[in-house]
């Protein structure tokens, strides 16, 4: 016990020589041990990585990876469609392609070629081949509606045209082989286009409970052309050029917005004929945009974000929902499908709000949609 207390004792009678202060004034010797403390902290805190920075990181390439997998059902999304319409002209079935509105089909090839020329200017060799497929594989539905005759042909013969010229136009400019005099007219017109086109489109999807016309695409046309010829002129500030030039992005993301209306007005007015709708294409194209959605969140990219959760919800699930209060498919493909999606949107917005560190996932929401 003895030798115990002398051992215990040794080091404190050391620590007290070499502390001659603590004897004298043990209360100062306390305060200088604190500030010695309080100094070393913060170069220990700063030499840490901040807090959430590898969360971050991690969703930052999980969401990319997302993004870059939302490739495989994009690239078969149509095929199901295809094989269907195929089934029906050789079986004599062309009532059943009316199912399949030959306005959303345009609006959809429109947003991909607009897209497709996005892409290729900026060399993106995937984005460039998922939209060159989705067109190639849109227009080869168009062209089966057109057989069946659920496509008048002038307007085939018109989409035929301004297809192979945009392919051909996006494969030279591609390998740098076009005049940018001939670039800078084919991105001027796929503006002026899709402006004229997306108002157009959505008044005669509602034909004949509002009057054929085409005054609403004349109209557009004209204010398009005039904004294009403006900007190239330089009678715009710099601002309004380059809100002429981010139109042709948004006109995509709005035209296909507008593909599910059009579809869910199709099976409003004609329900016998949903049949002729493919629930694997729609499930394809909800399960693509899903994917993307993580992305455009984690980036902040409000158009990306619209247009993805608007084609997953409304384009995906709600002609799924269609179909199945329709009996056009059973009930444990609608609910899968319905809890997967649900599923997937929560975790996207709790996985976001956990790499930012935030409490909430209504500040990301926030940030996206305000900035």
């Amino acid at each position: 016990m003895t030798s115990y207390l002398l051992t215990a004792a040794a080091p404190c009678s050391r620590h007290l020589l070499l502390n001659p202060l603590k004897l004298k004034f043990p209360q100062l010797a306390k305060t200088i041990t604190i500030r010695r403390r309080r100094r070393i902290r913060p170069a220990a805190s700063s030499a840490a990585p901040p807090q959430g920075s590898e969360k971050r990181s991690e969703w930052d390439s999980t969401t990319a990876k997302l993004a870059g997998a939302s490739n495989l059902p994009f690239l078969l999304i149509q095929l199901p469609q295809i094989l269907l319409n195929y089934q029906n002209l050789v079986a004599g079935d062309r009532a059943a392609l009316f199912a399949v509105p030959w306005l959303g089909m345009l609006t959809g090839l429109l947003g991909n070629l607009t897209l497709l020329s996005y892409f290729a200017k900026k060399k993106e060799k995937e984005a460039i081949l998922v939209q060159t497929l989705g067109v190639v594989s849109i227009y080869v539905v168009i062209a089966q509606l057109a057989l069946a005759g659920a496509m008048p042909l002038p307007q085939f013969i018109v989409t035929s045209v301004v297809v192979s010229l945009g392919l051909v136009l996006n494969f030279i400019n591609y390998f740098g082989w076009l005049q940018n005099g001939i670039w800078r007219l084919w991105e001027d017109f796929i503006t002026v286009g899709g402006l004229s086109v997306l108002p157009q489109v959505m008044w005669s999807t509602f034909v004949p409970f509002v009057p054929s016309s085409i005054l609403p695409g004349t109209i557009s046309c004209t204010l398009a052309l005039a904004a294009v010829v403006m900007a190239r002129t330089g009678k715009l500030s710099e601002a309004g050029t380059k809100f002429v030039g981010s139109v042709s992005g948004w006109t995509a993301t709005l035209l296909f917005m507008w593909m599910p209306i059009a579809q869910m007005w199709t099976n409003y007015l004609n329900p016998d004929n949903i049949k002729g709708l493919s629930a694997l294409t729609l499930l394809l194209g909800m399960i693509g945009n899903a994917l993307m959605i993580p992305r455009a969140l984690f980036i902040r990219d409000l158009m990306w974000f619209t247009g993805a959760s608007w084609a997953s919800i409304l384009q995906g699930w709600g002609n799924l929902l269609c179909m199945y209060c329709l009996s056009s498919i059973n009930r444990e493909f609608f609910f899968v499908a319905t809890v997967g999606l649900f599923i997937w949107l929560g975790t996207a917005l709790w996985q976001d709000m956990l790499a930012y560190g935030y409490s909430s996932p209504v500040r990301s929401m926030k940030e996206l949609i305000f900035g």
